[in-house]
């Protein structure tokens, strides 16, 4: 989650800035532990806000659940040194899942001043929005599992020099591979559309501006994804299959860091879209500090292509011999107030029954438009429309494990029962309610209520809107030696993912030990 001091204190994130610990490190100690317990079990299919945002370990299953066990060292443990060392692993023992036993998290982790690398799979948080009562992010989201990956980050703001304190930068870039090729060969059956060995790529920056000691801060954000590379399988209406073997070169990764390349199956043509299925989002959030609350107004614009992210595309081409020229600088301008996330979330610093409250808006019907059309010799109008957000005509789309990589709101592959990996309700208009308390000490809550009205796909729309409702109420306890008790209820109500009721009970137990 986004820091709200002032940027002013952003300089000394760390206590090595004021008082460093220059005594050896020791990466055996404060190493914390987890073991868990989780049983879902509802009528039908596992309800939306039991299965979504769980960093794919959930199932659809109407009875599953899992053993679990953590043990980990938090990089934050090293915070008085220069240099600090993290890491994990996390097993599952899954029952009803997509997997018979499951790797969460395998990672290490180091950070020199304010700089840090991780290799291996972790589990991340949203970036400027409430991880538990917000839908998630549009690209960058908390819905599938980690991925594999190397990953260099500033994980704070850091201040930049020279602006008085006024501007502070975080951000990241990593590369990884999916590890789900296996599920998708058996997902499909391959009788539709599936990868294997694809490359992953994902970067963030984010800028905050805030005068020193001031209440009031905006921070800017563009958050981006790719996969690329690998293997993709497409069978024919005659019932062969056309194999891909999409670009593997060092080219690859550079074009899927900078937009603008092309895959290997496109050569030969002269149209080529960016390295793989590339796509993300400008986020925007401003902040309002009181004594005794908190406000955060945001705004998550999300893109699927080049043309998307700069809310344009060249439009007047020339015909015959000169058709590759363009004849002015016409362009066509999309409608930048359309397909948004808008949300608020207030803080109530000494609330207890209350705590948190997020609103959300979603929409994301226009998708630049609904008609798509590549000049030609013959035809200089170039309309780049119908994105079809998280889908893709060569790889899987923007998903892992058969969960959307950003937000659960766009129906997941893992709902289709037709074993298509696609995303068949992803233009939609919502609205989402979530918030929390804690009544007493060691007893707190959380209720989530989401109405959506879906429209299907620009390649495949309902004949009809379809409408669906989903609700969360969730309680906790922790009791002592650090044992705790989740229960929760979910139910899903309309014609997008069917009417399912179900309860999901977890219990862990956690601590800390040195080697």
């Amino acid at each position: 989650m986004l820091s709200l001091a002032p940027v002013s204190s952003a300089s000394a994130q760390y206590a090595w800035q004021h008082n460093p610990d220059e005594r050896s490190l020791k990466p055996g100690n404060d190493i914390s532990y987890m073991a868990e317990w989780q049983g879902s079990f509802s009528d039908g299919q596992t309800p939306l806000w039991l299965n979504a945002n769980k960093h794919g370990l959930s199932s659809l299953s109407s009875v599953n659940g899992y053993l679990r066990g953590k043990i980990s060292r938090s990089i934050d443990v090293d915070s008085a040194r220069r240099w600090a060392v993290g890491y994990g692993v996390d097993v599952v023992l899954p029952l009803h899942y997509t997997s018979h036993a499951v790797v969460q998290q395998a990672y290490v982790e180091g950070r020199w001043l304010h700089g840090t690398l991780t290799i291996g799979q972790k589990e991340q948080s949203l970036q400027l929005k409430n991880n538990r009562l917000s839908t998630g992010s549009q690209t960058l989201g908390i819905n599938a599992r980690p991925v594999p990956e190397v990953k260099v980050a500033l994980p704070q703001y850091w201040t930049v020099p020279l602006t008085h304190g006024w501007l502070g930068l975080k951000g990241h870039i990593a590369y990884g591979k999916l590890t789900d090729s296996r599920w998708e060969r058996d997902f499909t059956r391959q009788q539709s559309k599936y990868t294997d060995g694809v490359f992953y790529h994902d970067k963030a920056g984010y800028l905050k501006i805030q005068k020193p000691s001031s209440r009031f801060s905006a921070e800017l954000g563009l958050e981006m994804g790719a996969v690329f590379g690998g293997t993709s399988y497409l069978p024919q209406r005659d019932g062969s299959m056309q194999i891909m073997e999409n670009s593997r070169s060092f080219s690859s990764f550079f074009h899927a860091l900078v937009p603008g390349g092309a895959d290997v199956p496109e050569q030969g043509t002269f149209y080529t879209n960016a390295q793989g299925d590339d796509l993300g989002s400008w986020i925007v959030r401003l902040n309002y500090e009181a004594p005794s609350w908190r406000l955060g107004v945001y705004l998550d614009k999300f893109f699927e292509d080049s043309s998307g992210m700069i809310f344009m595309d060249m439009n007047d081409w020339d015909t015959g011999t000169d058709w590759q020229k363009r004849k002015s600088s016409r362009m066509m301008i999309y409608d930048f107030w359309k397909d948004q996330l808008i949300g608020a979330e207030l803080n109530l610093k000494h609330g207890r029954w209350v705590k948190n409250i997020v609103v959300e808006y979603l929409y994301t019907k226009y998708q630049s438009g609904p008609v798509y059309h590549d000049h030609t010799m013959n035809l200089g109008d170039d309309i780049g429309g119908r994105d079809e957000y998280y889908n893709h005509y060569i790889y899987a789309g923007w998903q892992h494990w058969g969960q959307v990589m950003g937000n659960p709101l766009f129906r997941s592959p893992l709902y289709n029962k037709d074993g298509s990996i696609n995303v068949d309700n992803n233009r939609f208009v919502a609205f989402h309610l979530g918030f929390d308390g804690e009544p007493a000490k060691k007893l707190n809550y959380r209720v989530l209520a989401t109405y959506q009205r879906g429209f299907g796909t620009y390649s495949k729309p309902f004949l009809s809107p379809k409408t669906n409702f989903s609700i969360l109420v969730e309680g906790s306890c922790l009791f002592s030696h650090q044992w705790k008790l989740t229960a929760a209820y979910g139910a899903d109500w309309g014609r997008i993912l069917g009417s399912h009721s179900g309860i999901q009970l977890t219990l862990s137990k956690s601590g800390l030990f040195n080697l």
